[in-house]
C-alpha cells in the first residue's frame, strides 16, 4: 500500500482527495469518499453560512472519518463559511479562488489543518509560511477555474521549494497518474473529472455522460479576458464563450453575465446546450461508473502496479 505523509496527517486511509467541485461536492459524495479512505470535500462554493452548515451536518451524519471543506475564497459569503468551519470543528480546509491568508490564524488557532490549492511556487512558499501544512498543487489540465502551469511543470518545482506535503492535481485520472505524480515528488493526488461518474455523486445524468464519451481534444478554455480561465467540455455554450472571448463589442461585464447559472444548469439540470460542463483533460480517460470505494482501490492498485514494475525499465 501507497503511504505518505498525507496518511498521518490526515488520519486517511489512502492519500487521495476528492476536488472541492461547485454544485457536485455535496456531503453525499464527500462522505462516500472519506468512507472510502479518502478526503472528502464539502464545496462551500457560494453558499451562505447557513447553508454551509447544514449540508457539514448531513455529512457528520453519514460518516465517522474525517472530511474537509473547500471554500471559494471570491465568494460574497467567505467570512461565514471561515467561521463556520471552526464553529462546527471542520478538521481540513482547502481554498481556492483567492488568498487565505486573512483567515489562517483563526483557523490555525482552532487546530483546522489549511491546505491551500495553489498554481504557483511562489504563493506556495507564501502560504506554507504562513502556517499550510500542506499545498494542493494544481495543474492547467484541470476542469473548472485553472492556472498557466501544467501539473508536470509545477508539482516538482513547488516541492522543491517547501517542505511541507504536496498534493498534484490537474489531469490524473487512472493509476498511471497517480504514479506519474509522485516521481514528481508529490505525496498525494487530489482528483475532481473521476468522481464525477462515482456512483455516488448526484450530478445529473447528462453531465456523466458527457464525461464518460469525452475525447482526450474534447475540453476547451474560456475566460482568459477576465483573467480567471475555466476549462470545460465542448458544447453550444463553451463555443459561443469562445467566439466571445476576443470580441471587442462586448465589455467584460456582459462576457461575465454569460456565464451566470451555467454550472449549475450543467450539474443540476444537465442543460447540453447552455449549462458549462466543468471537467479536466483527463476526461478521455474516464470511461466507467464505479463507487467511491472502487475507484479509490483501483486506483492504488494500479499505481502500486506501475511503480513496481517501473523497474523493468531501468537496467
Amino acid at each position: 500500500m501507497i503511504k505518505t505523509r498525507i496518511n498521518e496527517l490526515l488520519g486517511i486511509k489512502y492519500p487521495i482527495f476528492q476536488g472541492g467541485m461547485a454544485w457536485v461536492a455535496d456531503a453525499a459524495l464527500a462522505s462516500a469518499v472519506s468512507n472510502a479512505g479518502g478526503l472528502g470535500l464539502i464545496a462551500a462554493m457560494n453558499s451562505n453560512g447557513e447553508q454551509l452548515r447544514a449540508e457539514i451536518k448531513k455529512a457528520k451524519l453519514l460518516t465517522d472519518k474525517p472530511f474537509g471543506v473547500n471554500i471559494m475564497l471570491m465568494s460574497p459569503f467567505a467570512e461565514e463559511a471561515a467561521r463556520v468551519v471552526i464553529e462546527e470543528g471542520i478538521p481540513v480546509v482547502t481554498t481556492g479562488a483567492g488568498s487565505p491568508l486573512k483567515f489562517m490564524e483563526a483557523w490555525l488557532e482552532a487546530g483546522i489543518k489549511v491546505i491551500p490549492v495553489i498554481p504557483s511556487s511562489a504563493i506556495a512558499r507564501r502560504v506554507v509560511s504562513a502556517g499550510a501544512c500542506a499545498v494542493v498543487a494544481e495543474g492547467g489540465e484541470s476542469g473548472g477555474h485553472i492556472g498557466e502551469l501544467s501539473t508536470m511543470a509545477l508539482v516538482p518545482q513547488v516541492c522543491d521549494v517547501v517542505d511541507v506535503p504536496v498534493i498534484a492535481a490537474g489531469g490524473i485520472a487512472d493509476g498511471r497518474g497517480v504514479a506519474a505524480v509522485f516521481m514528481l515528488g508529490a505525496e498525494g493526488v487530489q482528483l475532481g473529472t473521476r468522481f464525477l461518474v462515482a456512483a455516488e455523486c448526484g450530478i445529473h445524468r447528462n453531465y456523466k455522460e458527457k464525461v464518460l464519451n469525452a475525447r482526450d481534444i474534447d475540453t476547451i478554455t474560456t475566460g482568459k479576458r477576465l483573467g480567471h480561465p475555466v476549462r470545460q467540455l465542448k458544447n453550444e455554450f463553451a463555443r459561443s464563450l469562445a467566439a466571445k472571448e476576443f470580441d471587442s463589442s462586448i465589455t467584460n461585464e456582459e462576457f461575465e453575465s454569460f456565464l451566470a447559472g451555467s454550472l449549475r444548469r450543467a450539474a443540476i439540470e444537465g442543460d447540453i446546450k447552455t449549462g458549462s460542463f466543468m471537467a479536466g483533460q483527463c476526461a478521455g480517460l474516464v470511461k466507467k461508473e464505479q463507487t467511491c470505494k472502487e475507484m479509490i482501490e483501483e486506483l492504488f492498485e494500479e499505481a502500486d502496479a506501475v511503480l513496481r514494475g517501473a523497474v523493468k525499465w531501468v537496467k
